[in-house]
């Protein structure tokens, strides 16, 4: 499609599209364009205001006057070429049913502020990552999965006619406008997907399993570390490694670093070390028989935060009881407290800094997103890791799916309408929702083998820019005189 643009404004006297430097209009037609009023007010509020079929249709009608004219203004071949490619994509736009009628009228109210970019920098026609397709496609995306009820008087209608508006209130601004309120959208959207109270509630959740698991893999690195030459015996470095490395990351996520248990709970790990290594002297083991009770308090406390069972904990505390029996008729060299008082400040101070791929799968379920919530999650789908592998294709894809773009989801043999509406920070977490109110937290993995399989498919094939391009390149290979004409 690329090459066929380049060659039909080529053959027109154009400088294509590959040109950097921005040009502008012929002076007639930049008079013309100057003289031009709004769209909004060429058309007439009424027929604006007309969202019915026939209304659509006669606003169409309007656009296509309009550009007639501005064709008699061209300078030259390659001006009137432009002129008619934009007002081909636009009849485009205003012919997708999936956008609703009202939303279409104001989608076609960009026709003008694209058509002076478009004559001003040619690589409009070239380049998917110019801000005026960015945004028409990015609000194309998120409007197609909603019905015209839906979205009348909604948030996201008022947002796409103001952005309108203030593209039309800036008329020689070009392409920065353009900059302006795309990234204004993209704030907007991410308040106005999880702005329900019940998506907000699970995007809260999915946040802090994804916080624990990052910190529960940088305490058990830390403490691999900081274990590596101290004399430990195994069945600690297991509890420490397997258990306590959550507990420490589940009391962070709740109760925050610096909070006064979770500064306790760290001191915990640094106790339970110095209490299981050899006491080859009277004093250390009087210290350790005093200390005990506080110590397996504190050890029980943990799994409780944890949420591990009583009898899952005896069975924990056993080993804990019998490694410090141990200790006391070991003949190992002791652990030096300079080295205890290096590993507690080192899990004082720690800070996560796990890779954006380093956590792997979650241990993530409904059951799990429930006791979080403290609520029945009954509309909650939680679709772990596991099926297939992959590919690198495949996962950088998941990667870059867009919020509030539209899916059709097929979960356990029933098909859903679903709408992008959250990634995670470290982007292993992905939620989906659905019209019906029902919700997918995805992880990243499944989600990659979803769209290898076939199981989540966009409803969009292509951006609405470039299927508009697409379209008025067929009409042109059809009747090639309107081009000049």
């Amino acid at each position: 499609m690329a090459g066929q643009l380049r060659r039909l404004l080529g053959s027109t006297g154009g400088a294509g599209f590959d040109a950097t430097v921005s040009q502008g209009p012929s002076p007639a037609l930049a008079a013309a364009i100057a003289d031009r009023p709004a769209v909004g007010a060429y058309l007439g509020g009424a027929l604006v205001d007309d969202d019915s079929p026939a209304g659509v249709a006669r606003v169409a009608v309007a656009l296509r006057e309009q550009s007639s004219e501005l064709k008699k203004k061209a300078g030259t071949q390659s001006e009137k070429a432009t002129i008619e490619v934009v007002a081909l994509m636009f009849q485009s736009i205003l012919t997708e049913e999936r956008i609703p009628p009202a939303m279409r009228v104001w989608f076609a109210r960009l026709q003008m502020p694209v058509l002076r970019v478009a004559l001003a920098e040619p690589a409009f026609f070239g380049s998917l990552d110019h801000p005026a397709r960015q945004l028409i496609d990015r609000m194309g995306s998120c409007i197609m999965g909603f019905n015209a009820g839906d979205v009348g008087g909604s948030a996201l209608e008022a947002e796409i006619k103001r952005i309108v508006q203030v593209i039309e209130q800036y008329p020689e601004t070009g392409r920065q406008v353009f900059e302006v309120v795309y990234g204004e959208f993209q704030q907007f959207l991410t308040r106005f997907l999880t702005g329900k109270e019940a998506t907000q509630k699970v995007v809260s959740v999915a946040q802090q399993v994804e916080q624990k698991e990052t910190l529960t893999i940088q305490y058990t690195i830390e403490m691999r570390k900081l274990l590596k030459d101290m004399p430990v015996r195994d069945e600690i470095r297991s509890f420490l490694f397997k258990v306590w490395a959550e507990v420490l990351a589940v009391a962070a996520v709740r109760q925050g670093l610096q909070h006064a248990e979770t500064v306790t709970l760290r001191k915990t790990a640094a106790d339970l070390i110095w209490a299981a290594s050899a006491k080859p002297n009277r004093s250390d083991r009087t210290r350790v028989i005093q200390d005990l009770p506080q110590l397996l308090q504190r050890l029980r406390a943990g799994m409780t935060l944890l949420g591990l069972s009583v009898a899952d904990q005896d069975i924990h505390i056993k080993t804990v009881s019998d490694t410090l029996a141990d200790a006391f008729l070991a003949k190992t060299q002791p652990i030096a407290p300079a080295q205890i008082e290096t590993l507690a400040r080192h899990l004082t101070e720690l800070e996560c800094s796990v890779h954006d791929d380093g956590l792997g799968d979650l241990p993530l379920d409904v059951d799990s997103v429930e006791l979080l919530l403290g609520i029945e999650a009954s509309d909650l789908e939680v679709v772990a890791n596991g099926g297939s592998k992959p590919t690198p294709a495949m996962l950088a894809w998941a990667r870059e799916l867009q919020p509030g773009a539209w899916f059709t989801l097929d979960h356990n043999g029933r098909l859903a309408r679903v709408q992008f509406v959250w990634r995670s920070e470290r982007k292993q977490l992905n939620l989906f929702a659905s019209n019906e109110g029902r919700s997918y937290l995805i992880q990243a993995g499944r989600l990659a083998a979803y769209l290898q399989a076939g199981l989540l498919l966009p409803q969009e094939e292509e951006p609405l820019t470039v299927r508009a391009t697409r379209d008025a390149l067929t009409k042109l290979e059809a009747n090639p005189e309107r081009l000049l004409g």
